[in-house]
């Protein structure tokens, strides 16, 4: 679900060349889930193997990754840990929407009904612990780090912008990783470069989001603009307040200034909220303002052609010789990289 401030936030268009040479920490979930619900069969079906076994994932990690470090980018994809318990909103949520789509895929399928097949049929997977582990397993043979995170992926790749001078911004769709802290942010990283509309198709560019130009356009503070998402809806609080759009959150946290003050001034409103929808402001403030992270590391590792071949080809049929010609690019990746690195001693 993820927090939207899309209204009111400053983010610059730009090309992917411009990321070259650049360590981007990518959230892994987001870009799972991406996956899932877009590379999809006309009726809304995910690709899938002999056996049934769901495959979109794989398929966007390894065409569409392949098409970044061809461009020269450095991925490192960091993984959720252990959710915070207030998060079990959100995700009763979730669940309650792929029930919903269930039901209507089921009435779209016997109407025959491709278009809202396809709609429903994006929202009705989740991840499993044996497609993340294959996930991981897939990214490392194609030579790209994974960092466990203890908790939040977000709030683990934006404390690793922040404190690792080599790592240039986080990836995800979700705004979230502001209120971590991320000092900057890039959007539609893993997007097809184009969308199919009702008009023709469109172009989709990456969008670069400073958090130092946000904080400044708006004139607040980073506590202050957690607030702003806390008044709004977060994964920890999803329905926020009611009748509390982004710019309404604007006005009142640029009021009241103080995070105490803020929510002093919204607690009749809390207040009034469904048991189940009412929330400590702040405990949320304090998982975005502290969460839980580990100063990890990485490292670059050799491309595991065999291993590839061997998730993807033996175990889930993949096309071997559309397989071949991506590991082709990886190689001439290599190659580059090598030749580099001996440039760098003369």
């Amino acid at each position: 679900m993820g927090l939207n401030i899309s209204e009111i936030i400053s983010r610059k268009e730009i090309e992917v060349a411009e990321l070259k040479g650049k360590i981007l920490c990518v959230d892994a979930f987001n870009v799972l889930y991406q996956f899932l619900s877009t590379i999809r069969q006309p009726d809304g079906t995910p690709l899938m193997d002999n056996q049934k076994r769901i495959t979109s994932h794989l398929s966007g990690l390894f065409y569409r990754n392949i098409n970044l470090l061809s461009e020269g980018l450095k991925l490192v994809y960091i993984f959720d840990g252990k959710a915070p318990v207030l998060k079990s909103k959100t995700h009763k949520i979730r669940e309650e929407n792929r029930d919903s789509a269930k039901e209507k895929y089921k009435e779209a399928k016997q109407d025959e009904n491709i278009g809202l097949m396809r709609k429903y049929g994006s929202q009705l997977l989740r991840l499993d612990d044996g497609m993340i582990e294959e996930s991981k397993e897939l990214l490392e043979a194609m030579g790209i780090p994974v960092v466990q995170a203890p908790s939040e992926g977000e709030a683990e790749a934006a404390y690793l912008c922040r404190t690792k001078e080599n790592v240039y911004a986080s990836a995800s769709q979700d705004y979230d990783s502001l209120l971590f802290g991320a000092p900057k942010l890039i959007r539609n990283l893993t997007l097809a470069r184009k969308r199919k509309t009702y008009s023709g198709f469109v172009e989709i560019k990456p969008e670069l989001i400073s958090l130092e130009k946000v904080l400044n356009s708006l004139e607040i503070n980073l506590d202050q603009l957690i607030c702003l998402g806390i008044l709004i809806g977060t994964d920890y609080n999803p329905k926020g307040i009611p009748g509390v759009g982004q710019k309404r959150a604007l006005d009142i946290v640029k009021k009241y200034k103080q995070p105490v003050i803020i929510f002093k001034n919204v607690e009749e409103q809390i207040m009034s909220l469904s048991e189940n929808d009412q929330f400590d402001w702040q405990e949320i403030f304090e998982l975005f303002h502290k969460p839980t992270v580990i100063d990890a590391g990485f490292e670059f590792e050799n491309i595991n052609e065999k291993k590839i071949k061997e998730i993807l080809i033996a175990r889930h049929d993949f096309s071997d010789e559309r397989v071949e010609k991506q590991l082709e690019k990886l190689r001439k990746i290599k190659e580059k990289g090598k030749q580099k690195g001996l440039r760098d001693w003369f």
